[in-house]
């Protein structure tokens, strides 16, 4: 028998998190039936998604839903075996017991040298939704000149990278003055800190006075209202999330932007990345080439101990990591 540790979400969030939504809990996990697997998080995965998404996919009381790369300790399932890496569904628990539904095993040309982690984050969801908003979403071309906020976080900073490497101009916005010199190091052409600048879309216009051809959503609220209008006309805007009205209690209203959208003759469309779960498997193993070969740096906040996982969620909520957040357990 193993003890597992798992987080419960004992009360759906009243606007931001709160310590006293969670409650860490102990449970008897039997031994591996056939076709079973147990799993031992190594890494677990915080990220924005988990916020809006516990409302409806979460009954108060549930285990807190979330991605981790966990090791096969003991298998009956000859497709895990035991010493195997997977990344998993498995929500915010030390120990699991799967019947393999769902387990990706991580890619077999995993360096050495690098750590799991990354199979959460540049190498992993993040990365897949930079590739997919980029290319399938956005169509984004060679010269072109794309907007992302966010920048600095899981999604936003390999997005930029991967604007780059395609030969685009890359504008990218972040909550500190540390943040935006990260981003000047990947690579961005311009970087502002959009809570200190005097105006947003002041700012906006003096990083491209000629606008941009492409936006990258990451934050939604004021930040959208303010970028729609320096969007070229014909631009493509692709919505990944709207951090910013996440921890709302009453939803925010306006402006619309219906009439720039009309007049501009803009495309905006929403997406997720398991919409191409096709093509996971080719856009990891191009996402691994791209860090070997240096073309994609990375940065990971990573806090230690499982105890510490409602603590590193409300952070990054805050904004305090740059790149990915991580839990080492």
């Amino acid at each position: 028998m193993v003890q597992a540790k798992l987080w419960a979400m004992i009360k759906h969030f009243d606007g931001f998190p709160k310590n006293s939504d969670f409650e860490l809990k102990v449970e008897e996990l039997p031994e591996p039936k056939d076709g079973e697997v147990l799993l031992e998080a190594e890494f677990l995965s915080v990220d924005p998604y988990m916020r809006p998404f516990s409302r409806f996919r979460m009954k108060e009381g549930d285990v807190m839903i979330g991605t981790q790369v966990a090791k096969v300790i003991q298998s009956k399932n000859p497709a895990f075996p035991v010493g195997s890496h997977v990344v998993s569904n498995s929500g915010w628990r030390t120990h699991t017991l799967s019947d393999g539904t769902g387990l990706i095993p991580v890619l077999s040309e995993w360096p050495k040298d690098m750590s799991l982690s990354l199979a959460l984050g540049t190498i992993g969801m993040p990365g897949l939704t930079a590739v997919y908003g980029i290319e399938e979403v956005l169509g984004l071309q060679k010269g072109e000149t794309l907007l992302v906020n966010a920048a600095a976080g899981a999604v936003g900073s390999v997005v930029g990278q991967i604007a780059k490497i395609k030969g685009c101009k890359v504008v990218g916005s972040a909550g500190s003055d540390a943040k935006v010199a990260y981003l000047k190091e990947l690579g961005f052409d311009e970087a502002f800190n959009y809570k200190t600048v005097g105006s947003l879309e002041e700012a906006l216009r003096k990083a491209s006075p000629e606008g941009y051809d492409c936006f990258f959503e990451n934050v939604g609220g004021s930040f959208s209202t303010a970028a729609l209008q320096q969007m070229k006309n014909f631009g493509r805007i692709a919505v990944c999330g709207s951090i910013s009205t996440y921890n709302d209690s009453e939803p925010q209203t306006g402006p619309y932007p219906y009439f720039t959208m009309i007049i501009k003759q803009l495309k905006m469309e929403g997406f997720m990345q398991s919409r191409w779960q096709h093509k996971h498997p080719e856009t990891l193993k191009r996402l691994l080439a791209w860090v070997k070969e240096g073309k994609l740096q990375y940065r990971e906040h990573v806090t230690k101990g499982f105890e510490n996982m409602p603590a590193a969620f409300m952070g990054m909520l805050q904004g305090e990591n740059t790149g990915k957040a991580v839990v080492a357990v």
